[in-house]
């Protein structure tokens, strides 16, 4: 059975690039008929905080990218972690190290200033022939993974090909600190390997870690997953998008009025192609989903194509859902909804021009609160040719039956009996009713707010 991972550290929100990864991981499960795992990276203690947690959860929870097993925790799997490091050193693959940071670091500096690459000398890794002094009194060691000196580590990649990587490249990776935690690459390894991970699809920020948890895992005797490597993301300024540019939290596209599915069509584009489709359901892209298709350059980010896709989808959504989504919106402003107007009514007849939810509420506030129409928009548009007309279709509401039929009918009547053209009387309208220029048909409009405000809003005409 195919089984898959998204392995994010909660040091920050989940952003878009991650949840690109999320999704791609979650679709090839559901394609092959396996598993999604939700792993959660906190061995980090000095980075990690609840509320990163939180915020992944709430970001996978609001795209719908629902985990099979999990969430797991790395810090709940301390005893897994250590009960291998015993097995390793037991078995010769991993040792202890005495040497002191600061003398790393003192080494490190002079093979920079010899030209040299920065690396760990080996001067505790045992050897054939080779005598290791005697522990220091009163030093912790750390613990080393003892890496293949020769030879190369080498993978298919199912994005970018086949990578091979010269062990002699790779010193011996610290699998453990010398106050005992274990460090992210060795508990990567653990985690893939006791979770039955299948193939890891990743961004292409991991590929340098591959070589060395490869090399571990071959260490251990288990088979070594499969891996898909992500190209970047790039934002719509043509930069990497990463948490500290660009990349904004993905709820953050929930506060910005995108609806999920949107965003998950977004996304799936994002690197990934099924011929000339752009717009799909969920349920069509696991059936698409493969490899074979991502691409290994970089995909760039399209804030106007997001925009395009999210007014596909408030066209095509049931006015009731959006107005329960559209309705907290207006409560956290101080705009309390009422049962007349419908909001779903008021959003049925906007959503055709908006494109995304806070455009929605922006629309369905001037129906619920009192406003107050622009200074300059009553002197365009209130002019003194359109007040008799005005004068005409207000005494003429009380007459008529209450549905844009009928409404526009007046419209017409009041226009035609002073010679003017049907603009000159539906801008003063728009304006008055909704201190906008621009709404949906003034007919509708009209229709949509109860009798007496209409008479009340045009009664400013004087």
């Amino acid at each position: 059975m195919i089984r898959t991972r998204f392995a994010p550290s909660p040091t920050g929100f989940l952003h878009i690039g991650g949840a690109r990864t999320a999704l791609f991981s979650w679709a090839y499960a559901r394609r092959h008929g396996g598993r999604f795992i939700l792993r959660i990276e906190d061995s980090d203690l000095a980075r990690s905080t609840p509320a990163a947690v939180q915020a992944i959860l709430d970001g996978m929870g609001w795209l719908g990218l629902t985990h099979d097993e999990g969430p797991f925790y790395q810090t709940q799997r301390m005893a897994a972690y250590r009960s291998v490091i015993a097995e390793m050193l037991a078995a010769g693959s991993a040792y202890h190290c005495y040497l002191a940071p600061e003398e790393l670091d003192r080494l490190r500096d002079e093979q920079r200033a010899q030209g040299l690459k920065p690396r760990y000398n080996g001067a505790w890794r045992p050897e054939a022939g080779k005598t290791l002094p005697a522990p220091p009194p009163g030093v912790r060691p750390v613990v080393r993974f003892r890496n293949p000196s020769d030879g190369v580590v080498a993978w298919d990649d199912l994005v970018k090909g086949r990578i091979e990587i010269a062990n002699a490249e790779l010193d011996d990776l610290i699998i453990a600190r010398a106050d005992g935690t274990p460090t992210y690459n060795f508990c990567v390894v653990v985690d893939d390997r006791d979770m039955g991970i299948t193939h890891v699809i990743r961004g292409d920020d991991h590929v340098n870690n591959t070589p060395r948890q490869i090399n571990i895992l071959r260490a251990l005797g288990v088979a070594v997953p499969l891996y898909a490597h992500l190209s970047m993301i790039l934002g719509d300024d043509g930069q990497k998008l990463s948490k500290r540019h660009g990349a904004v939290s993905v709820m953050q596209y929930d506060e910005h009025g995108y609806l999920p599915e949107a965003v998950l069509n977004y996304l799936a584009r994002l690197g990934w192609s099924h011929g000339d489709d752009e717009i799909f359901s969920m349920e069509q892209f696991c059936e698409w989903f493969d490899l074979d298709h991502i691409t290994p350059s970089a995909a760039q980010f399209n804030t106007e194509k997001l925009d395009w896709l999210n007014a596909h989808y408030l066209k095509r959504a049931e006015p009731a859902r959006l107005a329960a989504l559209v309705q907290p919106r207006l409560e956290a402003r101080g705009v309390a909804v009422t049962a007349v107007p419908s909001l779903a009514a008021i959003i049925a007849l906007y959503r055709e021009r908006a494109s995304n939810l806070n455009q929605l509420a922006d629309a369905a506030e001037a129906f619920y609160i009192e406003i107050t129409p622009p200074a300059e928009l009553l002197a365009r548009h209130l002019t003194t040719e359109a007040r008799p007309a005005l004068a005409d279709f207000v005494a003429g509401l009380t007459e008529i039956d209450w549905e844009p039929a009928a409404v526009g009918a007046l419209i017409r009547q009041s226009v035609a009996a002073h010679g003017l053209k049907m603009p000159r009387l539906a801008m003063p309208l728009r304006v008055l009713l909704t201190g906008r220029e621009q709404t949906p048909s003034v007919d509708a409009l009209v229709a949509l707010f109860p009798r007496e405000t209409v008479r009340k809003r045009l009664s400013l005409a004087g």
